[in-house]
């Protein structure tokens, strides 16, 4: 069995992965704060004598080593981060190593075929495009997050109350909630296609369209651009890479 995890700036995603490849177990944990309680619960599902790898990606290090020190204290098997692996062995990462996050070439190796062109559209903290043209990962781009940019208007903005953001059919709001639901709805509705044309510009390819994170849902049948959603694209990616543990 493997044991594959996603550090996140919000929450972290653990899961246990049988013999056939498949999720058997999942936990929901904050990055930040306490962990431990909800971690033992899980733990307790699990026969670590049966766990031969466990590989995470992570965009905060501090947690990384936090859940290092728990699980070194469950099982001797050594907890890799992704970009420990020779990655390139399986993807050629046309961009700076050092900065790139690894949960993005966890995606782009989640999708890897070596045939086809994706652009994967991740809604998490931040909103990011990864463009992969065959097993070329070329980058891609940063926007602010959703819910990110909602909670800041809000708490720069006294009028501004906190705001569900939900699908809407017009665009001219009638008052502040309608207007402010339709700016985050429509105006990310078209940033979203925008920057999927201009990528195709830029490059002259086409691209399959893979979405995934908090957001996925609702985006999915909102834009112009045909889209497949892959939820867990993250960690599907993590158990392709774990083949790389030797």
């Amino acid at each position: 069995m493997i044991i594959v995890g996603d550090i996140g700036n919000t929450e972290t995603k653990i899961c246990l992965i049988n013999k056939n490849l498949k999720i058997t177990k999942k936990i929901i944990i904050p990055s930040i704060g306490k962990k431990k309680d909800k971690l033992n619960n899980f733990f307790k599902q699990i026969n670590f004598k049966k766990v031969d790898k466990i590989l995470f990606c992570s965009v905060v290090p501090s947690t990384f080593i936090e859940l290092k020190k728990i699980f070194s204290k469950k099982t001797k098997i050594k907890c890799y981060e992704l970009k420990e692996l020779n990655l390139r062995s399986i993807l050629k990462i046309d961009v700076n190593f050092k900065q790139v996050g690894s949960d993005r070439l966890s995606n782009a190796i989640g999708v890897l075929n070596k045939k086809n062109n994706f652009i994967i559209l991740d809604f998490g903290t931040a909103t990011t495009f990864d463009v992969l043209i065959g097993n070329n990962y070329k980058g891609g781009i940063i926007s602010p997050g959703v819910n990110l940019s909602l909670n800041t208007l809000s708490k720069k903005a006294s009028l501004i109350p906190k705001i569900n953001l939900k699908k809407i059919s017009k665009v001219i709001g009638k008052d502040t909630l309608s207007a402010v639901r339709s700016g985050f709805f429509w105006g990310y509705a078209g940033l979203i296609d925008n920057i999927i044309n201009l990528i195709k510009k830029e490059t002259k390819k086409s691209f399959n369209i893979i979405i995934t994170g908090g957001f996925s849902n609702l985006f999915k049948n909102s834009i112009k651009t045909k889209t497949k959603q892959d939820i867990d694209i993250t960690i599907n990616g993590l158990i392709k890479a774990s083949k790389l543990i030797k």
